[in-house]
């Protein structure tokens, strides 16, 4: 091999260890959703920066690159297709939208938390994952990005008074109950519902884990029939979250939170916080829906078996 070759291929390889040889599907991929991003160790990473952003932190004006900088990564995983997991970087009023895009686009929602203490704005981080062909993926994932840093009416409307005259007054728990299928229990001027996961058979070290250590999913209800707001949490199983997720949103509801409660469990059981306001009867309707889509599997199982 003549040196000229050697140093041909010594230039190849470093390029493809440097990223600088981008596949094509790839390329397409950060054209598709207008953003730039680079390939290393057989990962896309597209940077999805929240440049728009003045963060400060307890007071210090904090950098982008310190944590606000969001990003999608795929890589080819079996039969030709990718993997897609990412963390966008979001405001409290971007959420939600954001959510509801993703989902409807046939994307899944598998965390939302927060990083910070005292930051100013409030910045959420929404974890995504997809799975299919990469051009595909940024097709999917293009309408929620485009979301970002483009503003939404909802956090403006609570703050100029939309939904400041939610104030205790009559309430029909009796029909908040028949929608739910479940009594609930009234403290003071809010009226709480709380549903077991009796369908899982928990243990923590031993020990069984009942609704009343935790696995469970409640509502709570405050306000009157007409104005009222609602806020709880959802026990799930992991396919569960998706369903769970679209049935909230779908009626309305606010997702707040994604994240664990226990970490030793089997099955793992994942928590999901929400909040909504409206008319009681909406707001009952959501929190059935949500309902309805837990345990089916179980269900669907224990079905097909009795036709065996």
């Amino acid at each position: 091999m003549t040196r000229l070759m050697q140093t041909l291929l010594v230039s190849t390889i470093t390029l493809v260890a440097y990223g600088q040889q981008m596949p094509a599907e790839y390329d397409q991929a950060m054209k598709t959703l207008g953003k730039q991003g680079d390939f290393k160790d057989s990962v896309l990473k597209i940077n999805i920066p929240r440049n728009d952003l003045k963060v400060t932190i307890d007071g210090i004006a904090t950098p982008t690159p310190f944590g606000f900088g969001g990003w999608l990564a795929m890589t080819r995983g079996t039969g030709g297709m990718d993997v897609m997991m990412g963390d966008l970087v979001l405001l409290e009023d971007e959420v939600n939208p954001v959510m509801s895009a993703l989902l409807d686009n046939g994307l899944e929602v598998t965390a939302v938390h927060n990083h910070f203490f005292f930051e100013s704005p409030r910045i959420f981080y929404m974890h995504v994952h997809g799975h299919g062909k990469a051009v595909d993926l940024a097709k999917m994932a293009k309408p929620a990005v485009d979301l970002i840093g483009k503003g939404s009416p909802q956090h403006q409307n609570s703050i100029t008074g939309g939904n400041a005259n939610v104030s205790a007054g009559q309430v029909d728990t009796a029909k908040i109950a028949r929608i739910v299928g479940h009594e609930g229990e009234q403290n003071g001027a809010v009226y709480k519902i709380t549903v077991g996961r009796d369908d899982l058979k928990l243990t923590e070290m031993g020990a069984p884990i009942n609704s009343r250590m935790g696995l469970n999913t409640w509502a709570a209800f405050y306000g009157s029939d007409a104005n009222a707001e609602v806020a709880g949490d959802v026990a799930m199983l992991a396919q569960e979250v998706t369903p769970v997720l679209k049935a909230l949103r779908a009626n309305g509801l606010n997702v707040v939170a994604i994240h664990y409660h226990m970490t030793s469990t089997q099955p793992t059981i994942y928590f999901l916080h929400y909040w909504g306001t409206g008319s009681m009867e909406k707001l009952a309707n959501g929190f059935k829906a949500a309902l309805n889509e837990l345990g089916k599997s179980k269900a669907t199982s224990a079905k097909a078996a009795e036709h065996h």
